[in-house]
């Protein structure tokens, strides 16, 4: 049965994702830089590895080893909570090869086993996490809203380029969301109170309500749907 990479797997929404996955019957491989991942995957019953999703020969290598592809989850993401006055060179392309790099290069090096997928008659589709920071502004994070926004348009121009292939490429902009990256942050009680109030639904949200969506774009029930 062909897998859906899921990245950022070892915890937070990519965790939550290979959960959900896991649960529709898919088969799943779950990549993450944190050695973690091998125990959750392990949990899943499914294969995990160590992967730095910014090395291209680590992930061109890591998708050799797979027997067929039909989907990605790009859920690894990065921030550094730098303005305008304090980012680096160096930090900004840290969030942004993360966020917004790696994505373009999974899809381009697993191009050929999708393709084959929608060949077969499969659904083969590709979910990334974006969030409601590359729709607003937010002053502390601008390499951080860069990424995200940067992920719409690269949706949207893959979406336009594969769908006559029959591969699917929609993103999930994801709201204040109980993560191990956001916690620092929900840690301060002035910042969580900020998060609540600006949340329609005036909650934090979890990894598997936004899981839930991910799970239903891989899914055949959203086969109409792409660059979304």
């Amino acid at each position: 049965m062909a897998a859906v990479v899921v990245t950022g797997a070892a915890s937070g929404i990519g965790r939550a994702s290979a959960q959900a996955l896991v649960a529709d019957g898919r088969q799943v491989v779950l990549w993450d830089l944190a050695p973690e991942v091998t125990a959750v995957a392990a949990d899943l019953g499914m294969p995990g590895a160590v992967v730095d999703v910014t090395d291209t020969a680590a992930t061109a290598a890591a998708i050799q080893r797979l027997d067929g592809v039909d989907g990605l989850v790009h859920a690894a993401g990065r921030v550094i909570p730098e303005p305008v006055g304090a980012y680096t060179v160096e930090s900004w392309d840290a969030v942004l090869d993360v966020n917004l790099r790696a994505q373009a290069m999974l899809v381009q090096q697993l191009l050929p086993q999708l393709e084959a997928s929608a060949r077969a008659g499969g659904t083969p589709a590709v979910v990334g996490i974006s969030s409601i920071e590359g729709l607003t502004a937010n002053p502390f994070i601008p390499a951080y809203c860069a990424s995200k926004a940067g992920l719409l348009g690269l949706t949207r121009s893959m979406a336009a380029q594969l769908g006559p292939s029959g591969i699917r490429i929609n993103a999930v902009c994801r709201g204040f969301i109980r993560t191990p990256m956001l916690q620092i942050a929900l840690d301060v009680d002035e910042v969580r109170e900020s998060f609540v109030a600006a949340a329609p639904l005036g909650r934090i949200g979890d990894p598997e309500e936004v899981a839930a969506a991910v799970a239903f774009l891989m899914s055949p029930k959203a086969s109409f749907i792409t660059g979304t």
